[in-house]
């Protein structure tokens, strides 16, 4: 077992374990994290040993409950811009488009940034405490890291916009209905759903889940993701951002 800057490696049986170590603040992402994730999965893509990567949060409580907000105060449109662009590119692109097998062991909260890390991955499974949602509208923006893209490619337009638009936190049974997860787990078993995935995915020729990620990802337009690093970084200049992560940090409703 590695662990080093939050992130915990433990690979046994060609499967990597991933854990995101931040359990006081709900696992959050702050930029510390995701450059260590970005260089994690860098070194896992190389490591011939790993045949698939299971991602999770430490804990009960949470998967990873959302970006962390405190980060996100004071930039302006064009930090705005790059922190989107730093985030798809160097560490949920990479997800996505990782050779690999990837499975989100969704164990408990997926909020915003939490949630498009788990809609990156290839496969979820969810304990059956999870919630799902992405509350960014309240803040006074949108997703960032890519959720407005995959989401919809996952639950279809009217129930992304249902869910984006609302704020709406989804339990486990909605989610598996609407195609958000594939498996519901218990609690106690979750990681031992997600390996059982992991080693009926690593059964099979590994050139040929390659060609068959690399595929599926390419059947899906992808210009959108620019649109929504240009629309999330513009927010960064309103009054309704400045309101909603103020009130956000206070822990009171917004004044919109």
């Amino acid at each position: 077992m590695k662990q080093e800057n939050n992130i915990q490696i433990e690979i046994e049986n060609n499967i990597a374990l991933l854990t995101i170590c931040r359990e006081k603040q709900l696992n959050a992402l702050n930029q510390s994290v995701l450059n260590h994730l970005s260089i994690t999965l860098d070194d896992l893509a190389e490591d011939p040993t790993v045949r698939a990567l299971i991602i999770t949060g430490k804990g009960d409580k949470a998967f990873v409950a959302g970006a962390d907000i405190k980060e996100f105060q004071h930039l302006n449109t064009q930090e705005g811009y790059e922190l989107a662009k730093n985030g798809q590119e160097n560490v949920f692109d990479k997800i996505e488009n990782f050779s690999k097998p990837i499975i989100a062991a969704v164990n408990g909260y997926a909020l915003g940034g939490g949630l498009e890390l788990a809609i990156a991955c290839h496969i979820r499974v969810a304990s059956k405490s999870a919630k799902l949602g992405f509350p960014e509208c309240s803040l006074g923006l949108i997703p960032g890291y890519g959720g407005t893209q995959r989401l919809g490619q996952l639950i279809g337009k009217g129930n992304a916009l249902e869910m984006i638009l609302t704020g709406s936190m989804l339990n486990v049974e909605k989610s598996e209905k609407l195609g958000l997860i594939n498996k519901i787990s218990d609690d106690k078993n979750i990681l031992v759903d997600a390996k059982k995935m992991a080693q009926a995915c690593i059964k099979n020729s590994p050139k040929a889940l390659a060609s068959a990620i690399k595929c599926i990802n390419k059947s899906f337009h992808k210009k959108g993701f620019e649109s929504e690093k240009t629309e999330f970084s513009k927010l960064f200049n309103t009054d309704d951002f400045k309101e909603g992560v103020l009130a956000f940090l206070e822990k009171r409703r917004p004044n919109y």
